[in-house]
């Protein structure tokens, strides 16, 4: 009976393995500093055309992808892990297989224990993507859903494995039954060659560091090199506030100087602003904010409005800068609904934003804070910035376009680094 156990947990080891491939690929892909569609399906690779809303883009995007972001671009993906952990299982698993010795308890007991890794890991990447993420992303349901019913295979295989008595140095089986009967046959045993005292199973613990070690290396040799772009994509020409048009944002008042070109209406400028908190970079910043609305009502360098009523809200934030954090995070918190009033009714979002910081009333739609809305933007074409939002200037230097997602944390802390010699 423990054949079937075996197979089981070998499919759902390369089933977690192919989930885990797609998603590493998709990560990958994005080392070349492009844009690039994504697989997010319950069957791998079907589909490529996600938006940057999906839950693979998000998650893949989140912090939470990777680790030593600061090391190496990008990070290591996790999935890269995955797939080194299932491809172990797999490999062990059909050792098991061949060998017979998925009937023995010690060798079933270390395979049980090793598919631990990829249920608790996909229990804390769950955690992450539900609570702090709200995003849900197929491949990485596919990983979850591959890591639980493989150990509960693993579980299986292990219960149903045969029971061993010790028999001088080797373990043996029971040939017949043990019976106390009377005129009942005295039990013998007969050693099995295919169960050992545990040192078949020990070969497999140096194995697993080799399939974690040899592709992280191969991955990090492969990646090209990123420093022509680890001090920027180029500088303002005229960084000085004359007109008064910066709105401040916190951060360190002895950090860096910080000036984020953004839109309040902007999914993009949200991600970054997570991006930046999540990094803790932000407190080595002192951040200022240029308000860049992507809305043709006030901003003539469009034709149509991308983001309706973000004008309204930068007026807001004009008005108030001394609450500029909280009317950007009220913002980022309910872009949709702002956006939606907009287009419903002309005047929707300001009277949202006005309901909501009642200090705003009088203010927003003014010929003042309008005129102020306007030096904005000619700042902007002074410096000649692109029609782009968001965009990130540390001490007059632009973050590259590219670096504002997966590579932040690796570009940022060279910029950082290379203003404080």
């Amino acid at each position: 009976m423990t054949r079937p156990y075996a197979i089981a947990a070998l499919v759902f080891s390369l089933a977690g393995f192919g989930f885990a491939s797609f998603s590493t690929l998709d990560f990958a892909n994005h080392l070349d500093r492009q844009v690039h569609g994504i697989h997010c399906s319950f069957i791998p690779g079907v589909s490529d055309a996600e938006t940057a809303s999906s839950g693979c883009q998000v998650t893949m995007m989140s912090r939470y992808s990777s680790v030593l972001r600061t090391s190496v671009w990008g990070g290591i993906p996790i999935s890269l892990g995955g797939m080194a952990v299932f491809g172990f299982l797999g490999f062990f698993g059909a050792y098991l297989l061949a060998s017979g010795a998925h009937a023995e308890k010690k060798a079933t007991a270390f395979y049980a224990i090793a598919w631990a890794i990829p249920v608790l890991t996909s229990a804390v990447m769950g955690y992450l993507a539900i609570v702090e993420l709200g995003a849900a992303c197929k491949l990485c349901i596919g990983i979850y859903t591959s890591s639980a019913l493989g150990a509960v295979s693993a579980i299986l295989l292990y219960l149903a494995s045969g029971k061993t008595v010790a028999l001088g140095d080797a373990d043996a089986t029971l040939v017949s039954p043990p019976t106390f009967a009377p005129g009942a046959t005295v039990p013998t045993y007969a050693a099995n060659p295919t169960i050992s005292s545990g040192r078949s199973v020990l070969w497999a613990i140096p194995l697993a560091g080799v399939f974690l070690v040899v592709p992280i290396g191969a991955y990090v040799a492969a990646m090209p090199s990123y420093s022509a772009y680890e001090q920027g994509c180029g500088a303002l020409a005229h960084p000085e506030d004359t007109y008064d048009v910066l709105i401040p944002l916190g951060g360190s008042v002895s950090g860096r100087s910080a000036i984020e070109v953004l839109d309040p209406l902007c999914p993009s400028c949200k991600a970054l602003e997570g991006r930046l908190e999540a990094s803790g970079l932000d407190d080595r910043l002192h951040r200022k904010a240029l308000l860049f609305p992507l809305d043709d009502e006030c901003n003539w360098m469009l034709t149509t409005a991308i983001h309706p009523g973000a004008c309204a809200v930068s007026e807001a934030l004009l008005c108030q800068p001394a609450q500029a954090n909280a009317i950007l995070d009220w913002s980022f918190s309910n872009q949709e609904a702002i956006m939606a009033a907009e287009r419903a009714n002309d005047g929707g979002a300001a009277r949202m934003v006005t309901s909501q910081f009642p200090t705003t009333r009088g203010c927003v739609g003014s010929t003042r804070i309008r005129s102020q809305l306007h030096r904005g933007l000619r700042w902007a074409v002074s410096n000649q910035l692109p029609v782009l939002t968001p965009q990130l200037f540390v001490d007059g230097n632009k973050l590259c376009n590219e670096d504002t997602d997966l590579g932040l944390e690796y570009t940022l802390s060279r910029m950082l680094e290379g203003a404080s010699r």
